[in-house]
């Protein structure tokens, strides 16, 4: 996460935005600032990504769970992502960054995020997400589905979106994984 004046501007506000349930939406309204474009002047493909992180805490933190899975010594971490860009983003436009939790599989979270210019979508990514403990290892959907109070067998992911992550999932990291190239 390198968007840390964005990170400060949505944790100053955050106490102004209403409180969510994990199933809503979240929104946070943004603008492009300078340091979000690239040399063509829109902003950064790569910003997108960093941006989606504050659509994450926000949502986790105005539902109450943030705190929750600090207190365990629970923390996220991204496993795969993916986003498609419609339009450009350019200097000083205002947008809406939109996050939801599209649902679970037997061990992921998956979150759909869209930037959005009035009711339009400019980009959408989807995150497959993970929790990771700090004394080691990682959290369970059950340990997670505890400590959130959600019931996740209700609550499954598309399966062409479980199906995606199963595609472009890497060996586990006590795999070995060479970097070798098949043409």
């Amino acid at each position: 996460m390198n968007k840390w004046l964005h990170m400060l501007w949505v944790m100053l506000t955050m106490r102004r935005r209403s409180p969510l349930t994990i199933r809503d939406v979240g929104r946070i309204q943004l603008r492009v600032t300078p340091d979000d474009l690239d040399v063509l002047r829109h902003m950064n493909n790569g910003v997108y990504l960093s941006l989606m992180d504050l659509g994450r805490v926000d949502l986790l933190t105005r539902a109450g769970i943030w705190q929750e899975f600090k207190r365990r010594g629970w923390y996220p971490v991204v496993a795969a992502q993916t986003i498609t860009y419609r339009k450009s983003l350019n200097p000083g436009q205002r947008y809406t960054l939109e996050t939801a939790i599209a649902g679970f599989s037997d061990r992921d979270v998956f979150v759909e995020q869209r930037f959005v210019v009035g009711d339009e979508i400019y980009a959408r990514g989807f995150v497959r997400g993970r929790f990771l403990k700090r004394s080691g290892g990682s959290v369970s959907i059950g340990e997670i589905a505890d400590a959130s109070g959600v019931d996740i067998t209700e609550w499954r992911a598309p399966e062409w979106l479980v199906r995606w992550a199963d595609d472009v999932a890497l060996p586990s990291t006590r795999a070995e994984a060479p970097s070798e190239w098949a043409r």
